[in-house]
């Protein structure tokens, strides 16, 4: 039960987080944010420590978005503007 408790926390926070914006400091905070709830739920769902998973999928997203330009992706403005 906790496992699917986790796994929905970690889902929702990612729809939330879920665009990329124009700056790069934008698309690094919402790659933070994408991978560390797809980091946490892919930790929780193989048996790890959700949270190891929620770092290291973050450090991966907030690489990625902070390594791509706008007309890499661009999903949108982002929730927070």
């Amino acid at each position: 039960m906790k496992k699917l408790q986790n796994a929905m926390i970690a889902i929702t926070a990612l729809t939330l987080l879920a665009a990329c914006g124009n700056s790069t400091g934008d698309r690094a905070l919402s790659g933070a944010g994408i991978g560390a709830g797809v980091g946490a739920v892919g930790g929780a769902v193989v048996g790890g420590d959700p949270v190891d998973g929620a770092l290291i999928g973050g450090a991966v997203g907030a690489a990625a978005g902070g390594l791509t330009k706008k007309s890499d992706i661009n999903l949108g403005k982002p929730i927070w503007r």
